[in-house]
C-alpha cells in the first residue's frame, strides 16, 4: 500500500489546532507531508508550547489519517515549536497609577514578599492609596499575609467592560494567582501561560486611582521579570537582600538586571532583612547571624540607595503567617523600622521623579540585549 500526499493533505483540512481558526493545512501548522509507502511523516509547527495543545494536535491527526486515508497507515509527527516573540504581556499604560514600583530579590527565601507587603501597610497608613500585584506566579503568598486566602476578586461593570475588582485588606488593594487557584494546587505553567494570568491581572482590573502599585515579582531574573517589565512603565525597583555572601551574590545580579543598558530601570535602593537578631531578654545586644551590614555594603559598592535594615523579628513571621503585616503593629519597633524605609523609599521616588524622565515599557523581547550597568 503506497499513501498519497494528496489525500492526506485533505483529510488534515478538516482539523484545526486548539485556539486557530483556520484549518492545519491554511494557517501552516502542517508544515510538510512525507510519503515512504505505508508510513507518513508529518512537519507539525505549533505557536503555543502548551502540552495539552500538543497533544490534542497530534492526537487528531493520527484519527484522521487512520479514519479518512488509511488504518494501516504508519503516522510519525514531528513538532516544532514557533512561539511568537512578542511578551504575552500587553505592553501599556493603567490610567490612575502614579508610580509604579518593581519590588525584587535576587533569591528566594529573604523576605522579599514579607517587605512589600509591610512598604505596602505603611504607605497606606501614611495616607497614600497603595496596591500590591502578586507577580510572583509560582508562590503567590499576599493572600496569607494580608488573610485574605478565601477571597475571591468579584466583576465590575466599568465603561461597559466587565473589570475584576482587586481584594482590599488594610486599604491595600490586592490581586494574585492565589486566588484563582486552590492552595494546594501547584502552578505548573510555562512563561506564555504565566504572561497572560499577569496581563489580566494588570489590564482586565479596576485598580482605580493609586498613588503606588507594588509589584511583588518572583526571585531570581527570568520570564517574569522580562514580561512585567515590557508591559508596565515601572518607576523604579527595590531589591530585597539578606547580608550572607551567596544572596549578595544574586542581589549583584538583580541590580545589573536592571541597571542594563536593555532594561534602563532606575533602582530605588536596597533593604537589608535579617540584619541582626536581638533577643527579647538581652535588648541591648545585636547577633549578626547572617553577616553584618553586606548589602548596605553592597549598595555602596554598587552606588545605590541603602534604605534600611529589618532586624530577625519573632512577630514579623507571626504576623505574616496571621495574616497582619507587623507595622500594623501600633507603637511596635517593627513599625518605626518600617516607617523609616518607607520614608526612604518615598524620598527615592520624588528624586527619581524629579530628575529623571517618565517610565516606559522596555521594548526587548529577549534577555540578550543586556549588557552591564550603566554608572
Amino acid at each position: 500500500m503506497k499513501l498519497d500526499r494528496k489525500e492526506i493533505l485533505k483529510a488534515l483540512e478538516t482539523i484545526t489546532v486548539a485556539g486557530e481558526g483556520k484549518n492545519m493545512v491554511e494557517s501552516g501548522a502542517i508544515a510538510n507531508v512525507l510519503t515512504f509507502g505505508d508510513e507518513v511523516v508529518i512537519e507539525l509547527v505549533l505557536h503555543v508550547p502548551a502540552l495539552h495543545i500538543r497533544k490534542r494536535a497530534e492526537d487528531d491527526i493520527k484519527k484522521t489519517i487512520l479514519e479518512k486515508v488509511s488504518p494501516d497507515a504508519k503516522i510519525k509527527i514531528n513538532v516544532k515549536i514557533e512561539a511568537p516573540e512578542k511578551s504575552e504581556v500587553t505592553n501599556k499604560s493603567i490610567p490612575g497609577i502614579k508610580n509604579i514600583i518593581a519590588v525584587a530579590s535576587g533569591k528566594g527565601g529573604v523576605g522579599k514578599s514579607t517587605v512589600t507587603a509591610n512598604l505596602a501597610v505603611t504607605l497606606a497608613k501614611m495616607g497614600f492609596s497603595v496596591g500590591i500585584l502578586d507577580a510572583d506566579i509560582y508562590g503567590p503568598s499576599m493572600p496569607i499575609m494580608f488573610d485574605v486566602e478565601s477571597a475571591k476578586p468579584l466583576s465590575v461593570e466599568v465603561d461597559g467592560k466587565s473589570k475584576m475588582k482587586p481584594i482590599e485588606s488594610y486599604n491595600v488593594k490586592i490581586l494574585s494567582i492565589g486566588f484563582f487557584t486552590p492552595p494546594s494546587q501547584a502552578i505548573i505553567w510555562r512563561g506564555p501561560m504565566a504572561g497572560k494570568a499577569l496581563n489580566q491581572m494588570i489590564f482586565d482590573a479596576e485598580w482605580g486611582e493609586l498613588d503606588f502599585l507594588l509589584v511583588d515579582l518572583p526571585p531570581g531574573t527570568g520570564d517574569i521579570h522580562l514580561s512585567i517589565m515590557q508591559a508596565l512603565p515601572i518607576t523604579g525597583a527595590v531589591i530585597v537582600s539578606t547580608p550572607q555572601a551567596v544572596a549578595l551574590s544574586d542581589t549583584r545580579k538583580g541590580v545589573s538586571m536592571f541597571l542594563s543598558e536593555a532594561i534602563n530601570i532606575p533602582v530605588l535602593g536596597i533593604i537589608e532583612n535579617m540584619a541582626y537578631f536581638t533577643p527579647e531578654e538581652l535588648p541591648n545586644n545585636k547577633y549578626y547571624l547572617f553577616g553584618k551590614e553586606g548589602a548596605k555594603n553592597l549598595a555602596e559598592d554598587l552606588q545605590v540607595p541603602f534604605l534600611g535594615e529589618v532586624p530577625i523579628v519573632q512577630s514579623i513571621r507571626e504576623a505574616g503567617d496571621f495574616g497582619r503585616p507587623a507595622a500594623m503593629q501600633t507603637g511596635s519597633i517593627i513599625e518605626t523600622i518600617f516607617v523609616e524605609i518607607t520614608k526612604n523609599v518615598v524620598r527615592e521616588v520624588v528624586n527619581r521623579n524629579e530628575n529623571l524622565p517618565a517610565s516606559e515599557a522596555i521594548k526587548i523581547t529577549n534577555m540578550a540585549g543586556c549588557s552591564s550597568p550603566k554608572k
